[in-house]
């Protein structure tokens, strides 16, 4: 809901703006639950096009998919050796720890596939839809999945039940990474994207810290697609990190574990600062760590500011091509059955 005095954020189909598109930005809010709740504060209109918001949708899921890809290679290692083994890593050649096959992707894209799939085919969230294909997709042996996760599958899988009971030790990485395809369904609709971002992560992650990452990476991905200027972008951040200060990003501490804390700043301070996809997420991808997760948060984030075209073409080559078709398709599917192409009312 919209705090009291504030005016709502409309979105309308103005075509594209003067000097690059001009986004919203807003601040956070505490919810029940302890769950993050956006309030808009720049009443200024969106200006979007349809088919440039499709273009920046499938820039987003491609763009997770890639950075996947390049960050699973340095998973778990540290800058300093990534530059003792690569110098700087900046090809998608697989390897790592998993021994992955050069364009495969991890669990980070694969959730999001699962989650995809489902709001496509119900035509919304449907949690236990979500869960199940979450459990067929553990039950297949997956290269990677967390800890966290994996326990919160395998409840679902034991008890069916649809939400995590809040935990200290759920504040990990793994509800967000999956957050892209709650955004671009929920175009246009804070709320539900609110409401769905934290419903979508309790099946695994009952924490504040992980509510709040998805809700703003949610609320991100919105703008971005919408056709958000770099500014705006950040002032968006800026508020976020103001209402809740564990996730202040500058200075940045430069740890990128799994921890959501210090995924979020790794990916905030380095999308803030970059001026292109690759160099984003480059330098996103070269912290290690967790380095497939933050890569694909990254590249999510950076493919929706930045569009497809932005997208590395030697990338996309080495991308697995029944990867590549299907976020595609999944991201345009998602897209026009979002509230922003059926004729929603907006961010009201």
């Amino acid at each position: 809901m919209i705090a009291a005095g504030e005016a709502p954020l409309s979105v309308s189909p103005l075509g594209e703006a003067d000097q690059g598109p001009p986004p919203g930005t807003g601040c956070g809010q505490r919810g029940r639950a302890g769950s993050f709740l956006a309030c808009v504060r720049d009443v200024s209109a969106l200006r979007w096009h349809p088919d440039d918001v499709r273009d920046r949708a499938r820039g987003a899921f491609l763009g997770l998919a890639l950075g996947d890809a390049l960050g699973a290679t340095v998973e778990f290692m540290t800058p300093g050796e990534i530059a003792a083994a690569h110098g700087v890593h900046r090809e998608i050649v697989g390897g790592g720890w998993l021994r992955l096959r050069r364009g495969r992707v991890t669990d980070d894209t694969e959730m999001s596939l699962c989650l995809a799939r489902s709001i496509a085919a119900a035509g919304g969230l449907d949690l236990r839809d979500v869960a199940e294909r979450f459990a067929a997709w553990l039950r297949g042996g997956p290269a990677d999945v967390g800890n966290t996760v994996r326990r919160g599958i395998r409840r679902y899988m034991h008890d069916g039940t649809l939400e995590a009971p809040p935990a200290v030790g759920d504040a990990g990485n793994g509800a967000v990474m999956r957050m892209l395809p709650v955004a671009l369904a929920t175009l246009a609709d804070r709320e539900r994207l609110a409401r769905e971002a934290v419903a979508q992560g309790h099946l695994t992650h009952h924490h504040p810290l992980s509510d709040a990452a998805c809700v703003h990476l949610g609320e991100l991905l919105h703008l971005a697609c919408l056709g958000g200027s770099r500014g705006r972008l950040r002032r968006h951040s800026d508020a976020f990190a103001v209402q809740v200060p564990a996730f202040r990003f500058d200075p940045y501490r430069g740890l990128a574990t799994g921890y959501v804390v210090d995924t979020l700043q790794t990916v905030l301070h380095h999308f803030h600062r970059s001026d292109g996809f690759e160099s984003c997420l480059v330098a996103v991808v070269n912290q290690g760590g967790d380095a497939d997760t933050t890569g694909a948060i990254a590249g999510a984030l950076a493919g929706a500011y930045y569009g497809s075209e932005a997208l590395p073409a030697r990338w996309l080559r080495r991308l697995e091509a029944p990867v590549r078709e299907e976020v595609e398709a999944l991201a345009t599917g998602l897209v026009a059955a979002s509230p922003l192409l059926q004729g929603g009312e907006g961010w009201v």
